[in-house]
């Protein structure tokens, strides 16, 4: 099983929202490498979801429930989406501040690369990430 880290800005689809839909296609990716870490998940996968710009926190884990197919928004391009389906909310958000605190979390995508939309991270970094936010899945 790998693990990943999706963004979304919670003025456009919050956690809340993605919870009540019972999940989505995570579309409008227009970058080649987070396009390329999508069609990398396999189903079973398990994702953080990062609310980023305003309020910078993990807040939730979703599955991977369908592998990489065509995004059906694009327009033009080779484009790709996932399906994602909640499956359990943080019980504390880890911040951004918290993973920039936590050395173990010092290798992180998000840090690395912090305009990446899809991005991957080892099994001990999602693993951490769970525990600062005292949640297990």
């Amino acid at each position: 099983m790998n693990h990943w880290l999706v963004k979304q800005e919670p003025e456009k689809y919050p956690w809340a929202q993605f919870v009540k839909d019972k999940g989505t296609y995570w579309d409008g990716v227009r970058n080649y490498q987070a396009r390329n870490n999508l069609r990398a998940m396999r189903e079973g996968d398990l994702v953080l979801f990062y609310h980023s710009v305003s309020e910078k926190a993990v807040v939730g884990v979703a599955k991977v429930t369908r592998e990489a197919y065509a995004d059906p928004t694009a327009k033009e391009g080779d484009w790709s989406v996932v399906d994602l389906k909640p499956i359990k909310a943080m019980a504390t958000p880890v911040t951004l501040a918290q993973i920039k605190a936590e050395p173990k979390l010092a290798g992180m995508g998000l840090l690395k690369q912090s305009r990446l939309s899809v991005s991957p991270l080892s099994a001990a970094e999602f693993k951490r990430v769970l525990q600062l936010g005292k949640t297990k899945v």
